[in-house]
């Protein structure tokens, strides 16, 4: 999402949904509505078919069917969740700090006429419901291929109406660290913070698949994987880019330094894998490549090119040594490494958009701190809105995965049938017939 100094007509909506429609009238934008609609079906498609491919291939033969139908069926739940109260909790008229109530509960006042800001209020509601899919479905990474379908729908079911939704209120709704000065363009702490924890939290209560560390668990089918990597690096330019809210300047901005991160996230991966093994791997490529989407994503509203590269270059080497440390060192089964790949490039980016938004560090040099901070009061914030979200995704994802736990007799499935795999335990079908 644009911050608050960045576009005034967003910012009005943000802070205060309701007054958009107390101001004189503002004239529909075509051409602002036209890249809305391309960023919305962009971002879908980076769930769909995008992470559900990329996750996919990364699992083992027997559970790649499962991987996509629990991406599918969060698409279609969330979508319905978001219909109902998602989209009032997150961006409804602003009852408190903390969250927009449900004056907006299935989309009521939501009309062919009703603009927010110059682009109709459908195609903003729209586009902000694909950011509630694509976030509860990054956690699907860290529980593959031991998981209960039933239980994996209600945890994220639960999860998003009780985490995501008032975050997004929190950053982006008009909320108290909105008001702070929190810069998260399109999702460091929204999207990367709370899926990483929640990935994080989920995996330690789950424990490690059986044979973790001691059995070949290699991914079935890299091409897949790497099929759904470039529809996930297209796809971001819709996430970032799309957060504009315009067909402008910033967007294009936006969509530059997205792919200029995503590309020097992959080659930093590759470089440390060449150095380190005397070969670079494919599956380091495209984590890298993801490590530099997620890290630039926050901050991708407020630098420019020569940042970016900063930006990727610190991504790709965090990210990579975290993903390494969690697995070897502390035994921690994030099957698809979503909390170090995810939650520390949402980290390590909302961090960097602290120092790079101002405009005093010469090539890398941003659009300029808001009036009245510094780069150090910047940081405090960003720090701040990180910890905060950090430790409220944490505790409620443990409540949740308790609560479900106890309503579905067991959020894991047995060992004989995490033997069998979930694909046929949970749908009874083979992602592959031979």
């Amino acid at each position: 999402m644009k911050t608050f100094q960045k576009i005034a007509a967003a910012a009005l909506l943000f802070a205060a949904p309701s007054a958009i429609f107390a101001q004189e009238a503002v004239e529909l934008n075509s051409a602002n509505t036209a890249w809305i609609l391309t960023a919305t079906a962009l971002v879908l498609f980076m769930t769909l078919p995008g992470l559900s491919l990329f996750y996919g291939g990364l699992v083992r033969t027997k559970n790649v069917l499962s991987v996509l139908m629990q991406c599918f069926a969060i698409a279609a739940v969330i979508s319905v969740l978001w219909l109902i109260a998602g989209y009032s909790i997150a961006f409804g008229p602003a009852e408190s700090a903390y969250w927009g109530g449900l004056s907006k509960a299935m989309f009521s006042g939501v009309t062919v006429d009703s603009l927010a800001g110059d682009i109709p209020e459908s195609v903003f509601a729209t586009f902000q419901m694909t950011f509630a899919i694509i976030t509860p479905a990054l956690m699907v990474g860290a529980f593959v291929e031991r998981i209960k379908f039933s239980s994996m729908l209600l945890f994220t079911t639960l999860w998003t109406l009780l985490v995501y939704f008032p975050v997004a209120n929190w950053v982006w709704g008009g909320g108290w660290l909105g008001q702070m000065g929190l810069i998260d363009f399109a999702g460091g702490t929204v999207v990367h913070v709370t899926a990483g924890v929640g990935a994080l939290v989920t995996a330690l209560f789950l424990g490690p698949r059986t044979g973790f560390l001691t059995a070949p668990m290699m991914p079935h089918n890299l091409t897949m994987s790497f099929s759904g990597a470039g529809m996930l690096w297209v796809g971001w330019f819709g996430f970032n880019a799309g957060s504009a809210l315009a067909a402008d300047g910033s967007a294009g901005m936006a969509m530059l330094v997205t792919h200029l991160s995503a590309a020097t996230g992959a080659v930093t991966w590759m470089a440390i894998e060449w150095l380190k093994y005397g070969k670079p791997s494919g599956l380091g490529a495209i984590t890298g490549m993801v490590a530099g989407l997620a890290t630039i994503t926050p901050a991708s509203g407020s630098v420019g090119p020569a940042a970016a590269v900063l930006v990727g270059l610190s991504g790709g080497v965090v990210c990579y040594f975290c993903t390494t440390y969690l697995k070897q060192k502390m035994r921690i089964d994030d099957s698809l490494d979503v909390f170090p790949v995810h939650g520390v490039g949402g980290i390590v980016g909302t961090l960097l958009a602290g120092v790079l938004v101002s405009d005093n560090l010469g090539i890398f040099s941003g659009n300029g701190l808001a009036e009245g901070m510094t780069i150090g009061s910047q940081l405090l914030v960003q720090a701040f809105g990180i910890v905060v979200v950090g430790l409220f995704t944490f505790v409620l994802t443990f409540g949740l995965l308790k609560l479900v736990s106890a309503l579905t007799g067991g959020i894991r499935v047995s060992a004989e049938e995490e033997q069998i795999g979930l694909d046929i335990v949970d749908h009874d079908e083979k992602g592959y017939s031979m």
